[in-house]
């Protein structure tokens, strides 16, 4: 069997995986490595444009990535990008930067794209839910699908995640955030959410992916005493607990953020931002509980992948 290499250019990360194809058309992950790229950054002041210090760190990681690649024989790499180079006004002449430099051939997903892949890479991973809303929080955008008997029946995406919520509502600057900068946001996803008529308060839970929601899983893990703190994957949270850790990373500065963000202290000056989107998602749905997944866009495109081998 050979090697599928997936590489990610996300809005906050770019992330690398190797699955090996097994014969019964499943895969093992042999490599995984993810790089803090914040593609998305600065793009709002520089006119839409991705700047160039965020590219070069796109090409040093993924530089890194053919490194390991070469060590596998008969490998096939697929190149995905999502919501920073979708919006990007130089999208073309980066993705062929890529292709000249690495020989990357490099799909922009579209958003409702995107959303799709989420919903295929959860749901096949959480065989339990039946009906749910699906929130993916990235850099510069949220996909968002609702779930009715295990079939997306709506999903989009909207242009705002934790790296350009940011930077527009200037979360990242002030310490402490002020409540006008964060009112202003709150406002602004309101809007967002208003325009879907789809959306309402209905109960159920919430799927989560994403960056900002994975540190919410380990944080609140690491407050519930447990040794795996990466192991989040169907960890189910209530509703008041998100509140409370939400209320207390705000009340903090950016240094004590920081600190009790651990190995995850990156995150310090976009995780108000990041978590905005799923707090107001549960003033409108009224969810009582969220439920996390380690299974996203890329698991979905590995279950499309298998599906088509299998149709072969």
């Amino acid at each position: 069997m050979g090697y599928l290499a997936i590489v990610d250019l996300g809005s906050n990360s770019t992330r690398f995986v190797i699955e090996k194809l097994q014969a019964d058309g499943t895969f093992q992950e042999l490599e995984r490595v993810k790089k803090d790229t914040r593609l998305a950054e600065g793009m709002g002041k520089n006119e839409g444009y991705l700047t160039e210090t965020a590219m070069q760190r796109v090409f040093e990681a993924v530089s890194e990535f053919k490194e390991i690649a070469q060590s596998y024989q008969d490998l096939e790499v697929i190149g995905i990008a999502t919501a920073a180079v979708r919006e990007a006004k130089n999208k073309t002449a980066f993705v062929q930067q890529l292709s000249d430099k690495f020989q990357i051939d490099v799909r922009v997903l579209t958003g409702d794209q995107e959303a799709y892949y989420d919903y295929l890479g959860a749901m096949s991973a959480l065989d339990h839910i039946d009906n749910a809303w699906l929130l993916d929080t990235g850099g510069a955008s949220i996909e968002l699908v609702g779930i009715e008997d295990r079939m997306a029946v709506n999903f989009i995406s909207l242009p705002f995640g934790a790296v350009n919520l940011a930077e527009r509502f200037n979360l990242n600057g002030p310490d402490p955030i002020t409540d006008e900068s964060l009112s202003e946001a709150e406002q602004y996803i309101d809007r967002e959410y208003d325009e879907l008529p789809w959306l309402e308060c209905d109960q159920q839970p919430i799927i989560l992916l994403g960056g900002a929601n994975r540190t919410l899983a380990r944080l609140h893990r690491s407050k519930q005493a447990y040794e795996d703190l990466s192991n989040f994957h169907g960890y189910q949270m209530p509703v008041e607990h998100v509140q409370a850790l939400f209320d207390e990373l705000r009340s903090l500065s950016h240094q004590e953020r920081s600190a009790i963000l651990g190995a995850e202290a990156n995150r310090a000056d976009i995780i108000i931002s990041g978590l905005l989107p799923l707090m107001q998602l549960v003033d409108v749905t009224g969810t009582k509980e969220v439920i996390f997944s380690a299974s996203g866009v890329r698991e979905g495109i590995l279950q499309e992948y298998r599906l088509e081998q299998n149709d072969n």
